[in-house]
């Protein structure tokens, strides 16, 4: 253990640290605890560390060029390595699946070496990536590596189910944390040009954000929003590996001037309020950051049925939720929206309530920080 006197160190070993829902919520929580903590983060993805953009001046945070790589052969010799990696810090914090080879090097050589506790986040499933075979390889790695972690963090329910049934964990050792939000940020006026594109007189926005992944079937969308008339248009914030594919799906549909891809941006809170509708086309979810900042902004949502999206609506916005991997009734979804804006309203005004009632941030940042300061073995 370090000085008590000095601000515990915390390691990171994150998948990718690129701009996502999880990546969001870590700095969020790294900028509320402010300079109590020391930080080091680690990347699986070499280079994707976009998210450090977000991280508040103040905040002590390094990101080692040096650190063993986190994905690879499980080799013994490798495992030790990374184990090594692993002295020196008060509390390692890990993140899905590209970071378990790091959590199963905790679990074999934790008590050789005197490691520090770990705790896993995890906020996905392998439910469509890969095949059945595949999903279920790691299920087993999962089983195997988490058997020796101090804590498994999740973020839904159907998660949670999934760590009890799937990964066989102890329900002691699971604890189930839903994303927060600051609800108040989402509920101020937009900022139009923290954007790259210009909302026009007459014209109407449906809008995402998202990481550009195969998963999120951004392409799917791009086909159900052309349903909708053409005063509408589609703006997709982020980056990712399938631009092309939404593009090529813009142009097959005949409406490459309708759809922008603006990148990502450092403050939705500033944007999001400036869509009119808020899609979510993806082929599986556990608990959608963006979801909630959009009900935080007081949007109606047109969504794929995943996950724990229905738990998080209003009742009021439940008929707008289709089955994952139809795009022809999420358009026809969006389409029943975009023709009735006193709806759009009503709807709105029901998720922002809810967002504020069950999402705030305080809630989540309080429960994290007592998890952490179990597991330190001290409060900051």
């Amino acid at each position: 253990m370090s000085d008590p006197k000095a601000p515990p160190r915390i390691l990171h070993c994150h998948s990718t640290f690129a701009i996502g829902g999880k990546e969001r919520r870590a700095v969020q929580l790294m900028n509320a605890f402010g300079k109590r903590l020391e930080h080091t983060v680690v990347s699986g993805v070499e280079g994707r560390l976009e998210a450090r953009e977000l991280v508040a001046r103040g905040v002590k945070v390094r990101y080692p060029e040096d650190f063993p790589k986190l994905t690879g052969r499980p080799s013994p010799g490798r495992l030790v390595t990374i184990a090594q990696a692993l002295k020196g810090y008060d509390l390692v914090l890990t993140y899905n699946w590209g970071a378990m080879d790091v959590v199963l090097a905790h679990t074999v050589f934790g008590k050789t070496f005197g490691l520090p506790p770990l705790i896993h986040h995890e906020d996905g499933f392998d439910g469509a990536d890969g095949s059945e075979r595949n999903r279920r390889m790691r299920s087993v790695y999962r089983r195997i590596a988490l058997e020796g972690a101090d804590a498994l963090v999740v973020p839904s329910r159907t998660l949670e189910t999934i760590a009890l049934k799937r990964w066989h964990q102890k329900p002691s050792r699971i604890t189930r944390i839903p994303n927060g939000i600051d609800t108040r940020a989402f509920a101020a006026r937009p900022k139009p040009a923290a954007l790259r594109v210009v909302k026009r007189r007459g014209e109407k926005w449906v809008g995402t954000l998202a990481a550009l992944r195969p998963v999120k079937r951004l392409d799917q969308l791009v086909e159900a929003f052309a349903l909708l008339p053409p005063h509408w248009q589609l703006v997709i914030l982020g980056e990712g590996e399938t631009r092309e594919a939404i593009g090529a799906a813009a142009r097959r549909c005949g409406i490459e001037d309708r759809v922008h891809l603006p990148g990502n941006v450092s403050d939705p809170a500033s944007v999001i309020g400036l869509f009119d509708i808020f899609a979510l086309s993806s082929a599986s979810e556990q608990f959608p950051l963006s979801l909630v900042e959009a009900m935080a902004a007081g949007l109606p949502v047109a969504a794929s049925d995943v996950g724990d999206v229905r738990a998080i609506l209003a009742e009021e916005n439940a008929s707008f939720l289709t089955p994952p991997g139809d795009p022809k009734a999420l358009g026809e979804a969006m389409d029943e929206l975009a023709a009735d804006a006193d709806l759009r309203k009503e709807i709105g005004k029901a998720n922002r309530a809810r967002a504020r009632e069950q999402f705030d941030e305080a809630a989540m940042i309080e429960r994290y920080r007592a998890l952490y300061a179990q597991h330190l073995g001290r409060d900051f």
